[in-house]
């Protein structure tokens, strides 16, 4: 009998450590659990064509690691792994596997595959060349686009049957190592410069019913539903059926709707199949709109923070929809997607030299309990920006056993000044409740001079490790503590290491 429980015991240890990576709910937050523990990603993305060069990248590794980045996200380009038609080529992906294992590093993988950034330049030249088979989003004047329709089976056919072949490549390569933790579908998907395709197949599908799965969604859904969205649904009478003008009224912001839910069908078929072949965690991006700009202007009908349930009805296979960030106003985008719904996950912030990564990366992990992030194009890290990223990476580093399970528990706090969209800074005080006591915290440092300070760069992290114990990491903020309750009436640094 002793024999058969240790065999079963072997086996489960086995079983488990062959389990890919997968986001899993504990407590108050999310986790990406990896062989069997919590992961959080200090990451850097590539420039778009880096990795497409193994010699490039054996020169840059190294500066990965001396960043103390643990995780690598880069472009996996359809043209390189599909240079002719069902004739795969996946010696790219297996250099950057080999390249991160050497360096100790994880891989999130950005598939640019029918849509990069809108447009379609990261596809085969064979699907490209061929319009009468692959066709092009259309203008009103019928004059095509360089973004491939989203309504041509044969587009979805072979993008999927790509990423499909993509997935198997990985689970044969890495199922037992684990190197590659999750999977972006496509890159930035958006519409330009009209707000919806004006294809044949996009126009007989504008003028039919709005599908009843995103009807019974709203439905179910109305309480919470993006206040834009749920307005303009009701202004309309709240139909239960209809035509798209009929449910949500003509116009462009309702083309843009219709443009949310067929690219969200479309990134649901290649999340399925992919999923079949190796189910690891797969989330979608996008680039953000302008405040001010009408849809068409800007890249439309992507995971904007204003049809986030368009996409969780039409896209339900994905694990998270994630912000690009490259506007200043990172608190008030960050509150959009940190959702119970939408685990935060930041695959592009800025990039390494930006003054405010250090306070934005400690208020989305401390504040919103983000389970990554991850500045852009940190191939091209100058020595200065490596010498910026690499302590704010090195101090969590140190942190990584604690933040994890403070996040599930609740007990971490993360604060930063607000920066407004053009740039005005919300130096005020904020208060934060942690355990017994409340902190406040200040963003001015009383004993510089005020004309010398970046305000918009200060930010601090709290995690409470005891009744009377917290670690508190940050820059430029000072913190002063007051009892909650009944108690003595003032509180005090007893000590301070």
């Amino acid at each position: 009998m002793r024999q058969v429980v240790a065999a079963l015991a072997v086996l489960s240890l086995l079983t488990g450590a062959s389990k890919p990576p997968t986001l899993k709910r504990h407590g108050q937050s999310s986790q990406l659990i990896v062989d069997g523990k919590p992961f959080l990603i200090l990451g850097g993305e590539l420039s778009n064509s880096a990795a497409s060069s193994a010699a490039y990248m054996a020169s840059v590794w190294p500066k990965f690691r001396a960043a103390h980045l643990n995780t690598v996200l880069t472009p996996v380009s359809w043209q390189l792994i599909e240079p002719k038609e069902e004739q795969f080529d996946f010696s790219s992906v297996d250099a950057l596997l080999a390249g991160a294992r050497r360096n100790q590093l994880h891989l999130v993988l950005l598939w640019f595959g029918a849509w990069k950034n809108s447009m379609s330049s990261y596809a085969p030249s064979w699907v490209r060349r061929d319009q009468a088979r692959f066709p092009r989003v259309q203008l009103p004047d019928g004059r095509g686009e360089e973004i491939l329709s989203a309504f041509s089976p044969e587009v979805l056919a072979a993008d999927r049957k790509a990423f499909v072949a993509l997935l198997r490549h990985l689970k044969a390569l890495d199922a037992k190592t684990h190197t590659v933790l999750m999977v972006q579908v496509e890159n930035e998907i958006g519409m330009l410069p009209t707000a919806r395709d004006h294809g044949p197949l996009a126009n007989s599908a504008y003028a039919a019913e709005v599908p009843g799965e995103l009807m019974s969604h709203l439905e179910a859904h109305r309480a919470t539903l993006v206040p834009s969205l749920r307005e303009r649904w009701e202004a309309n009478g709240s139909r239960a059926s209809g035509t798209w003008e009929q449910v949500f009224g003509p116009g462009p912001a309702t083309e843009e709707i219709f443009t949310a839910w067929s690219y969200a069908g479309y990134v649901e078929a290649l999340t399925q199949g992919g999923k079949r072949a190796y189910p690891l965690p797969m989330y979608a991006n996008v680039a953000l709109n302008r405040p001010g700009k009408a849809p068409g202007e800007y890249p439309s009908g992507g995971p904007l923070p204003h049809l986030i349930d368009i996409w969780k009805a039409g896209a339900p296979s994905l694990d998270l929809l994630a912000p690009d960030i490259y506007f200043r106003d990172f608190t008030d985008i960050v509150v959009r997607y940190d959702r119970p719904d939408n685990t935060l996950f930041i695959p592009e912030q800025g990039r390494a030299s930006m003054g405010e990564l250090t306070a934005n990366a400690l208020f989305a992990l401390g504040e919103h309990k983000a389970i990554g992030y991850s500045p852009f194009a940190v191939d091209e890290m100058s020595g200065a920006d490596a010498m910026s990223l690499g302590p704010t990476y090195a101090v969590l580093t140190a942190l990584l056993p604690d933040i994890p399970e403070a996040q599930a528990a609740g007990r971490i706090r993360g604060a930063k000044p607000p920066v407004a969209y053009d740039g005005t800074v919300d130096v005020l005080p904020q208060k934060l409740d942690l355990g017994s006591y409340r902190l406040t915290v200040d963003f001015i440092d009383p004993w510089s001079p005020r004309e010398k300070q970046h305000p918009e760069e200060h930010g601090v992290l709290i995690l409470q490790t005891g009744p009377e114990d917290y670690l508190i990491a940050g820059r430029g903020a000072v913190l002063t503590f007051a009892p909650l309750g009944d108690g003595p009436p003032i509180a005090g640094i007893d000590t301070a290491w």
